[in-house]
């Protein structure tokens, strides 16, 4: 279970049938609707009163012998769960889980304006109403804040940044140059509007290129600690509706990134790179500058991108290739070893 001194329950329970009318899905005993649960829960951890989900095939073995009172699952699965255990089926059982668990556990935010005495915040800053401001925060002059704004302790936001409403900006965060919607969350330690790695090369002594664009953060993004996303040297560096960063991201100057991407950490994107809508990477695959890689592509794990992708492709291996091809190469060479072995 949470402990409860980091995670603050807000409702001490809710029946089955209010859970079926949140998520749409459907109650495997229509008689249980108006049986109430009080927590979220894990499926081995899970306790008579929990809700708890099976979204992976891995853990067939848990959601056989959980005790959770009931669990999210897909129709397939549901023949597979204990007597005790009423089935949540869905087709999306770990979205329905997270959308159940925010009812119990919402965001824990102060719901009063409060600016610290600690606080340094430049006498031409507008801050919209019930903005939050933490200690040792410094807000810099001509700075804009939307409504409901979130500052933790430690950040800096530098000159003319503009914030739009009910954002979450996370302690020691840097921000500058930059433009940001509304509903961004960034979280501790992100560095946003830095200088690009822009210069031209010499042997004399290399020459670094004003950077001269900004960040554009639209609404509904989400930002990762320790991630980077640099300012554009001429055009601005995008990131779009929706997309969720992970931590420990490089977004290098002038990169575009289209609405619902999804990017897992110690992803590296260099300059000039175009992610269209939808587009997943995942943990440390690398992009090499100036390329396109098209709508809903994904790019496996560790992956080395060196030429644009199509959209819809899945692409894996170092350099990356299409899943078919990768898997295909990956086969050959094994059987190449298996024949040297027996020669």
């Amino acid at each position: 279970m949470p402990d409860n001194r980091f995670h603050k329950k807000a409702l001490d329970s809710i029946s089955l049938g209010e859970i079926s009318d949140l998520v749409g899905c459907e109650l495997s005993d229509a008689a249980a609707k108006d049986l109430k649960v009080s927590d979220v829960s894990p499926l081995d951890a899970a306790e008579s009163g929990h809700v708890s989900f099976l979204d992976n095939l891995k853990y067939k073995s848990d959601f056989v012998n959980t005790r959770a009172a009931a669990c999210f699952t897909t129709k397939s699965m549901a023949k597979h769960a204990p007597k005790t255990t009423i089935c949540l089926i869905t087709d999306s059982p770990y979205k329905s889980y997270a959308l159940t668990a925010q009812q119990f556990y919402p965001e824990n935010r102060s719901k009063k304006s409060s600016i610290s005495d600690h606080a340094i915040i430049e006498h031409d800053v507008i801050l919209g109403q019930g903005c939050v401001i933490e200690a040792n925060v410094v807000i810099k002059s001509g700075a804009v804040l939307g409504q409901n704004c979130w500052i933790e302790a430690g950040t800096v936001i530098q000159e003319n940044v503009q914030i739009g409403d009910n954002a979450h900006i996370g302690s020691n965060a840097t921000i500058s140059h930059s433009i940001i919607g509304d509903n961004v969350r960034i979280y501790t330690g992100a560095r946003i509007g830095q200088d690009g790695f822009g210069f031209a090369i010499d042997p004399a002594g290399h020459v670094k290129i004003p950077q001269l664009g900004r960040v554009i953060i639209e609404d509904h993004v989400e930002i990762g600690a320790n991630t980077t996303i640099d300012r554009g040297a001429g055009p601005d560096t995008i990131i779009g509706q929706g997309t969720w960063i992970d931590n420990l991201v490089q977004i290098g100057h002038n990169v575009r990134i289209g609405k619902g991407c999804v990017i897992v950490a110690q992803v590296g994107i260099s300059g000039s790179t175009v992610l269209e809508d939808y587009v997943a990477f995942g943990g440390q695959a690398g992009i090499a500058g100036h390329l396109r890689v098209g709508k809903g592509a994904q790019v496996s794990a560790q992956a080395g991108v060196m030429n644009d992708i199509p959209a819809g492709e899945q692409y894996m291996g170092s350099p990356a290739f299409p899943r078919s091809q990768f898997l295909r190469q990956v086969a050959t060479l094994n059987r190449l070893i298996q024949k040297k072995k027996s020669d």
